[in-house]
């Protein structure tokens, strides 16, 4: 690691109820690339703080750490987390259209390794830490949830010699199996994550793909998925709710009735951002303040 590569936490921005918003860090740089950065929301008051790592969606071919889905951006989410005593980090990562899969995934790490290793700067607790994302950003995050340290999926992005073990992962509709996704489409999201159809490079299909990566080891999850989903299909998350059952691990599926891709049609998205903030509260078990 050098200066280059990553940067310190930049000064916070104090807000009138004391909480603090640390915007734009830099987590990472990769040659050729945009700096990568992330945005950080801390509670008020004394911490340290267990942390929610959210990973944005739009088929790994579009969105930024700043746009929510539609249906839940006017529900004040990152707020309804931290005043939840959660500190809120928000990451982008590369696209498909700058660097093909296993690019995205190491920038997770990156950002999930530069929060552990600016802990104690940060008020956050390092052994309290979830992913949580949606859509193609789920799939990263429970990518980054059941592969931490992992020989070929780690990458040396940024920091290095930090653990990026999680402790909680949320996964709202994300995509588990790639091989059941794309088929031979060179159009479709999957065939551009990859750099080819997942039918045609079907050994790192596998690699990308969570359903392969579960193991006796891994953390608590929490799946959230519509069962009308048009875009990723209710099954991808039956499927690795049943891998991780195999195990005698917690795995809460949580199907939505009638709901499509981004919870469209669900009749209250609040209270599904409530029942996934209550799973961090029994999995992480916060300190209360």
């Amino acid at each position: 690691m050098t200066d280059a590569d990553t940067a310190p936490p930049p000064r916070a921005h104090v807000r009138p109820d004391g909480t603090r918003l640390y915007a734009s860090a830099i987590y990472a740089t990769v040659l050729g690339h945009r700096p990568l950065r992330l945005d950080l929301r801390v509670p008020a008051g004394a911490g340290p703080w267990p942390v929610a790592i959210w990973v944005h969606g739009g088929g790994w071919r579009t969105g930024d750490r700043r746009i929510l889905p539609a249906t839940i951006a006017p529900l004040r989410f990152f707020e309804r987390i931290q005043q939840r005593g959660y500190a809120v980090a928000s990451v982008d990562y590369r696209l498909s259209a700058e660097a093909h899969f296993p690019a995205q995934l190491h920038d997770v790490k990156a950002a999930v390794r530069w929060l552990r290793a600016f802990a104690a700067d940060l008020d956050l607790d390092a052994g309290r830490f979830a992913v949580w994302g949606e859509s193609a950003g789920a799939h990263l995050a429970a990518l980054a949830a059941l592969t931490p340290d992992h020989a070929t999926l780690e990458g040396d992005v940024g920091l290095t010699g930090v653990s990026s073990a999680v402790h909680a992962a949320v996964d709202w509709y994300g995509v588990t199996d790639i091989l059941a996704m794309g088929g031979r489409n060179p159009e479709s999201p999957s065939a551009q994550l990859l750099g080819a159809p997942p039918a045609e490079v079907p050994d790192l299909a596998r690699l990308a793909s969570p359903t392969e990566h579960t193991h006796p080891d891994a953390p608590p999850f929490l799946c959230v998925h519509g069962t009308d989903d048009r875009v990723v299909p209710y099954s991808q998350s039956e499927h690795l709710a049943a891998l991780l059952h195999a195990y005698g691990l917690r795995c809460d599926l949580h199907p939505v009735p009638g709901a499509d891709h981004i919870f469209e049609g669900a009749p209250d998205v609040a209270a599904l951002i409530d029942a996934s903030i209550d799973f961090l509260d029994d999995t992480l078990k916060p300190t209360r303040h």
